[in-house]
Parts: C-alpha cells; structure tokens; sequence
C-alpha cells in the first residue's frame, strides 16, 4: 500500500474529488482526516472509512477562515500525532458569467475558498511537515488555470493563483524532504460538473467533446494521481503540475 501508516488529510473530502480521494487514502493504508465545510458530509464519509475497519476523522471547515485552517490541522495532529500528506482540494466556482458580468461577491468567493484556502491550509500544514522531517502536499488545481475557461473568470484565476503557489511553495521548501505538487483535473463527474452543465448552455456536449478520450473522468482516477504523487514512487517529483484531463491538451482532430 502506497500510504501504509501515514497521516493524510483531505479538504473538500465530503463529496467529488474530495471524497474519492479520502477513501483512496485509507485502501493504501493511510489514517484519514476527512475536512469539509460540511460536516455531515465528512461525517458520512469518515463513517465509511471507519466501518471499513479504517482509522478517519471529520473536521468541519471553512478554509477560507485562518482560525478554522489552524484547528483543523491542529486537530489531525492531536488524533493521530503526525501529519505526513494532505490534498487541498476545496474549491468555489464563482458561478457562470461574462468576466464584465462578474458580481464582486462572487469573484471575491472564488478567490477566497480557492486560492487563500490553499495558501492558508499550506500555511498551517508546512511548519507541522517540517517539524516532523518532511511530508508531501498535493493542490487540486485545474485545466481552467492553465488555459483559462469561458464564462469562468474567477475560477480559472483562482486555480491560475493555485498553480503559481504551488510551484513557489515546491521551490522554498524543496530542500527540507517536503514535496509539493499539484494536479489539474479535465472535465470529472461530479456534482459541481453537473452544475455547470446545467448552467450553460451546450456545455455538456462541449466539453465531453474537447477531450481526446471522448468521455468524462471519474473522481477516483483524479485520487490515484493524488495518492501517487503523495507517495515515496514519486519521491524525485516536485513543483510539478500532473493534467488528469483525458487528453484536452492534445489534438485529435486530424486523426
């Protein structure tokens, strides 16, 4: 098992990504803390974890609030005396719209869960991971940050933000055996996908279309990327930005 006997912690865990993420941790050995804004749906999840014969806690957070970023960490070192790698997949859309019909609240919403959430959760993981002699972080960060998205403008800047930090964060803590990665998911099933098909016109048949493979990805081929990279196979690996993303950066037309 890939995590045998690691701490790992997940935000965002209670659905998606998230959620994929938080039960690949425990099959490959970790003990999880599994952190949402909502706490039922980390409840849930921990639950499944523990049933499983596993070891999980929930942890109902914010992260775009300081305070709550600290307990949580704060916590996962209290329950289970170390922290070793975290997913810091949280995220807010922002909702659907022309940049110049961006509404303030939701561009400000985006940045705030998106990105300082990444920023704060790294902020309080880092000093735990060097204190303990090193450790392995993985950003959930998105095609959308790299190539920019229509209609998107807050969230293809936050995730932009997402990519920017990791690297800077890779680069200062590079020589401290502390790795820090992220991965940028193409179109995955999941609720917020859903969302945005619903939202926007056509969107569904675009952007199934856009990927090679001609299909969406599951959450779960997102976790194994995240659960790789978090692992020793990856141990010469950092600042780099992994596209789970079936193929949308390649051009299959003239096949």
């Amino acid at each position: 098992m890939l995590l045998q006997d690691k701490v790992a912690l997940v935000t965002g865990g209670g659905a998606g990504i998230g959620e994929a993420t938080a039960l690949m941790f425990h099959r490959e050995g970790a003990a999880v803390v599994v952190a949402d804004i909502n706490g039922e749906a980390a409840a849930a999840v921990a639950q499944r974890i523990n049933a499983d014969g596993g070891r999980a806690l929930a942890v109902a957070v914010n992260v775009a609030e300081e305070g709550q970023v600290a307990a949580m960490v704060q916590r996962a070192v209290d329950a289970f005396g170390r922290l070793d790698c975290a997913s810091n997949n949280a995220a807010a859309s922002g909702g659907f719209a022309p940049l110049q019909d961006v509404e303030n609240k939701n561009w400000q919403r985006a940045q705030d869960v998106t990105l300082k959430g990444v920023w704060l959760c790294m902020k309080y993981q880092i000093p735990v991971m060097l204190q303990q002699g090193g450790g392995a972080i993985v950003n959930i960060a998105s095609l959308s940050g790299i190539r920019g998205e229509a209609l998107q403008s807050p969230y293809s800047a936050a995730k932009g933000g997402v990519i920017a930090l990791t690297k800077t964060a890779a680069a200062e803590n590079a020589q401290h055996n502390l790795r820090i990665n992220a991965v940028a998911p193409g179109g995955i099933r999941t609720a917020g996908m859903e969302y945005y098909f619903n939202s926007v016109p056509g969107a569904r048949e675009k952007t199934e279309g856009v990927h090679a493979m001609r299909r969406l990805g599951e959450p779960r081929e997102v976790a194994d990327a995240v659960v790789y990279l978090l692992s020793d196979r990856a141990s010469f690996i950092t600042g780099h930005v992994l596209n789970v993303d079936g193929g949308i950066t390649i051009n299959p037309h003239t096949l």
